[in-house]
């Protein structure tokens, strides 16, 4: 083979591996989209709504992967503050959210409200209190030694439950019982574990398949404590704003609000 002859056969190999990527990405386009990670900051009532939220978006979007790290609004704000690493912050009290848009870390477009929660008292199916007919009061059962709520220090769940406790006349009798979890996620814990005997905990925790057959609940009245208001935004510092876009819009869609009210939430209309 002279030398011209094998400089084209030499080129020729060279154009062909370098469209190979190229023609295979167009072969399968699953493997032409662009990997993304989204980084969640959530409130800890969000716990297993999200979690069913996350796997129904993976089914769509393969290719953004969430990663959601759960705690209260309250310490998630306190981090966001000094720029914590996520992209994406869903807060129990939306007050928060704005907060970090006036402060210029989160998207001022990028607000959201995904539902608004709800309180009850929640006992362990193993507890003798019959929470359902004393409803506010059982809290005063002689029985009770322990009351879980989330800390109203930085916990939205935490400051509602103590605002429901004195408007319906019984704080100051069960204040010296009280048990703060860190979240509302870890009171509800506390009163599955048994180490806490009763406890004030978000709706949406006490309807999650997991747990729905583990306790029973009251209601507390909505006119009880305020409204519980839960919104989102996305960080100023976002990786992939595309990509949190796309998970934002999947949680307010109606595929998302389904899950939501699953989960006791009340979806905006709009």
């Amino acid at each position: 083979m002279d030398t011209r002859l094998r400089l084209l056969v030499t080129t020729v190999i060279s154009v062909v591996l370098s469209l190979a990527p190229v023609l295979y990405a167009i072969d399968h386009p699953s493997h032409a989209a662009e990997h993304a990670v989204v980084r969640v900051a959530a409130a800890g009532d969000t716990k297993f709504a999200f979690d069913e939220i996350v796997e129904a978006f993976r089914r769509q979007r393969p290719e953004i992967e969430v990663r959601v790290t759960y705690g209260s609004s309250g310490n998630f704000y306190a981090q966001l503050s000094n720029r914590a690493p996520y992209d994406m912050f869903l807060s129990a009290d939306l007050e928060y959210a704005r907060r970090l848009i006036r402060e210029g870390r989160a998207a001022p477009d990028s607000e959201f409200v995904y539902g608004v929660g709800r309180l009850v008292v929640w006992v362990s199916r193993r507890s003798s209190i019959d929470v359902e007919k004393l409803g506010i009061e059982a809290l005063r059962d002689p029985s009770v030694r322990k009351v879980a709520i989330a800390n109203p220090a930085h916990a939205p769940y935490g400051r509602a439950a103590v605002t429901a406790m004195k408007n319906l006349g019984v704080y100051d009798r069960i204040e010296d019982r009280l048990v703060y979890g860190d979240s509302v996620m870890q009171a509800f814990q506390f009163v599955e574990s048994s180490a806490a005997d009763i406890g004030i905990v978000s709706h949406s925790l006490a309807l999650a398949p997991q747990l729905r057959d583990k306790g029973r609940l009251w209601e507390i009245p909505l006119d009880a404590y305020p409204r519980q208001e839960q919104g989102g935004v996305i960080l100023s510092w976002a990786q992939n704003r595309a990509a949190a876009d796309a998970l934002r819009n999947f949680m307010l869609s109606g595929d998302g609000k389904i899950i939501l009210h699953r989960y006791g939430f009340e979806t905006p209309q709009n």
